[in-house]
């Protein structure tokens, strides 16, 4: 319950939260490669507009960018191996990405988390879809339904807690099943301009989409605007070694500034080459 103070006031954590202040613990433990990079989106998003001007429809950037991540990581699957108790390395063939939703739940805006599965089998509408029915209907959501029986795991101390999820750790398909394989959030879209996003992920492999901003880019001995997306992208390191980390790294950048899965949305005049950044 709210209560009014002079000059404050006092609300209730939310319970929910815990959940993130978990997730941060388990993260403090992992020896991460962080690499921050910036991306030529122009022309995906010349192709996003032009889409919406022609159709009225508008189309999901972040579900563009989670397609790409798909792709990327199929043709690199080792940036999403986890290891099990044996000591074994475990490489799914599905592409499950946790994200995050703002959904209202409790009477509070909170950043849902939703896993879409096999995302490098999925087309960009396809995914696009999944993300909007969410939003639309939080509460079928997997995540939502599940919580009126997790709230419960929450009363529990932090260490027997710890206990659970370092189980889960060691388990590569039970950490598939409730957290997915790889991790992306943008946060670029609650804002305006260029910016990396810095926190922390559990996962193998985690993306954080900052924000997009014009910068001046040499192409072909000339000066260029163009827009520029700022990535933040985070590698196990006790599991992801620098090359392959470098590798997935070109692919997911190629797919993101070639536009992958918006080509076909847009007519024949538009199929333009385009790079940047």
């Amino acid at each position: 319950m709210t209560k009014k103070q002079q000059g404050y006031e006092i609300v209730p954590f939310p319970r929910l939260r815990q959940f993130i202040v978990d997730s941060g613990r388990m993260a403090h433990r992992k020896h991460i490669i962080r690499c921050l990079v910036e991306v030529d989106v122009t022309q995906a998003r010349q192709y996003i507009r032009k889409h919406k001007e022609k159709t009225g429809e508008p189309l999901s950037f972040t579900a563009f960018v989670i397609a790409c991540l798909g792709q990327a990581v199929e043709a690199n699957k080792g940036v999403h191996a986890y290891r099990n108790w044996r000591n074994q390395l475990i490489i799914f063939d599905e592409v499950d990405v946790v994200t995050y939703i703002e959904v209202d739940l409790e009477d509070r805006k909170f950043p849902l988390a939703y896993i879409v599965r096999a995302i490098n089998r999925k087309t960009m509408r396809e995914i696009q879809a999944e993300l909007r029915a969410v939003q639309a209907n939080p509460e079928s959501s997997p995540n939502a339904k599940r919580w009126k029986s997790m709230k419960w795991f929450l009363f529990l101390p932090a260490l027997i807690r710890d206990i659970f999820y370092w189980a889960v750790s060691r388990n590569p398909h039970a950490w598939k099943k409730y957290v997915g394989t790889v991790y992306l959030t943008a946060v670029g879209m609650f804002g305006e301009g260029s910016g990396w996003g810095m926190g922390f992920s559990a996962h193998t492999l985690g993306v954080i989409v900052g924000g997009i901003g014009e910068k001046p880019v040499v192409r072909e001995g000339r000066i260029e605007i163009r827009e520029c997306l700022s990535l933040t992208v985070d590698f196990d390191h006790d599991l992801v070694d620098g090359a392959p980390a470098a590798r997935f790294m070109q692919k997911f950048q190629e797919l993101i500034e070639s536009g992958y899965g918006l080509t076909n949305l847009s007519g024949p005049e538009d199929q333009q080459g385009d790079a940047g950044c």
